[in-house]
């Protein structure tokens, strides 16, 4: 049976490490791997983590089985903050998942179930949204997000989609720092596809993975609360792995937001068993330390301080960017205006070539780069390269 398989291609991302790691050269930069980097490119674990898990470690008595839905306890700590300035909490309930993947797995299982015709999503995106949709089965009708060439959004393009759609469509909206693009919606853009969603009955799939990361708490919730002041229902997918730096711990949770509180326990019903075929139930240890952040003030207090200081890195590095203006045939002035951990610069497969072989510079293959890598150190180095490859 296993011989009818055929090899399937090697995830780039992953042999990008490995090019990097046996790289000699002692200048290199890695713009690959999505994690955030220090300035000293660490990337650590948040003192807040390492308290919540000290705690951890005395506190609890088991290690016992919690079920498909997690832990709770982290699940509604965490929903005031995905939905602060909405007025959604009463008919809100959700699941712990294996990092926001997981929770955009239950989304599109609980979407096909539900008999949902198509899934609009603009391009590029990151590229697991896609897969899973095809492992699910949901037909993908996708359109052009942005453009990467003017390093603009192709609102047209986002117009043409939503009028192409309508009841029994849903539509996955990046909820902030726009991967890999860093290209978010402004707030009359936003307004504007609330409006439309209501209008058109089309179905919201809000999926946040660096909230806090791009302008701040309050502005990178803007299109979710937009979204949730037209719409009777959405789904959300949710994840702590960047803004906890809890990579390799997985730590995320599905949110579903219903008509009413007494929709909700059939919805969630499906939800958990869609999670008890998928993964049986999510690892508790992450989300146990993120609860114990979030009742706790002082901790909350120091991991908020934690990811301002992300935030401020990441926008210096963008701002420093752009002073640069031209780097060969590449505009870097539009990246001071995008938010998060990524930018996608208008490079081709030649020139992504060269800055590897012959300036020690990783990125993938579309020509997206992680900002975090990038320090006031290594910006000279990038830059010039850059403009050695696209002169």
């Amino acid at each position: 049976m296993l011989d009818r398989l055929t090899a399937q291609p090697a995830d780039a991302l992953l042999a990008l490490i490995k090019l990097y790691a046996a790289d000699p050269a002692a200048d290199k930069i890695d713009l690959g791997v999505g994690v955030y980097r220090t300035a000293d490119g660490a990337t650590p674990v948040f003192r807040a983590i390492k308290a919540a898990e000290r705690k951890l470690v005395e506190m609890q008595d088991s290690k016992a089985y919690l079920g498909p839905e997690g832990d709770m306890g982290f699940v509604r700590a965490l929903a005031p903050r995905v939905f602060a300035g909405t007025d959604v909490l009463g008919r809100v309930d959700g699941l712990q998942t294996p990092g926001g993947t997981g929770a955009v797995r239950l989304a599109a299982d609980l979407l096909k179930a539900a008999g949902t015709k198509r899934m609009f999503l603009g391009v590029p995106s990151w590229p697991n949204h896609a897969q899973i949709l095809k492992a699910v089965g949901l037909p993908v009708e996708t359109f052009t997000h942005a453009d990467i060439a003017t390093q603009t959004i192709d609102f047209e393009a986002t117009r043409a989609a939503l009028a192409s759609a309508g009841e029994g469509d849903a539509f996955l909206l990046h909820g902030c720092c726009h991967n890999p693009t860093g290209l978010d919606y402004s707030e009359a853009q936003w307004d504007e596809i609330a409006e439309t969603l209501a209008a058109r009955q089309i179905f919201p799939v809000i999926d946040i993975a660096y909230h806090g990361l791009g302008q701040g708490w309050d502005a990178d919730n803007y299109g979710l609360r937009a979204v949730l002041a037209k719409v009777p229902q959405a789904l959300v997918a949710y994840s702590c792995d960047k803004n906890f730096g809890l990579y390799r711990d997985r730590v995320g949770a599905i949110y579903i937001v219903a008509k009413d509180a007494d929709g909700l326990p059939a919805i969630v019903s499906n939800a958990a068993a869609f999670a008890r075929a998928n993964w049986s139930m999510p690892p508790d240890h992450g989300a146990a330390a993120v609860r114990l952040i979030l009742e706790d003030e002082a901790l909350t207090a120091d991991w908020l301080a934690e990811v301002d200081e992300m935030r401020a890195r990441m926008r210096e590095v963008r701002d420093a960017l752009a002073g640069y203006g031209m780097a060969g045939s590449v505009d870097l002035k539009p990246l001071q205006h995008q938010n998060g951990l990524f930018s996608t610069l208008p490079l081709n497969a030649d020139q992504i070539k060269a800055l590897r072989d012959d300036h020690a510079i990783y990125m993938a293959g579309s020509g997206r780069i992680n900002i975090a890598g990038l320090t006031m150190h290594n910006l000279p180095k990038f830059v010039a390269a850059l403009a050695a490859v696209t002169a």
